[in-house]
């Protein structure tokens, strides 16, 4: 079964949601906000994606700016990256889809069709 992280008053988790339960498929939901997932889940994840790590962060979110992650993010390692990433839901990247075979980030219909 698929996975997918959200946070419920996200916009475009809303929209990837609908399209999957549009194509009837069946998913587990987490809400990430509530079960961030922890560092070890998200290097999984990560080295799953094929992404570079920075595409795991939620740059327009709130909490970015305040730590103003933009000037810090570069200099920083993995490591330090996924730390960070694992102390706060609001800090990811969303929707999450986790599928047997691959992890997109983000939503774009296009992408989600051949996956999906």
């Amino acid at each position: 079964m698929l996975k997918i992280y959200c946070y419920p008053r996200c916009t475009t988790c809303q929209r990837a949601t609908k399209y999957l339960d549009a194509k009837s498929v069946e998913y587990e939901y987490i809400n990430i906000k509530e079960n961030n997932p922890d560092k070890e889940t998200l290097r999984s994840l990560w080295q799953k994606s094929g992404l570079d790590l920075k595409k795991f962060f939620n740059t327009s979110g709130i909490l970015y700016r305040e730590m103003e992650l933009s000037k810090k993010l570069p200099s920083m390692s993995d490591e330090e990256k996924l730390d960070l990433l694992a102390t706060d839901g609001m800090l990811v990247k969303r929707p999450i889809l986790v599928t047997e075979k691959a992890v997109l980030v983000g939503f774009k219909e296009s992408e989600w069709e051949g996956v999906v």
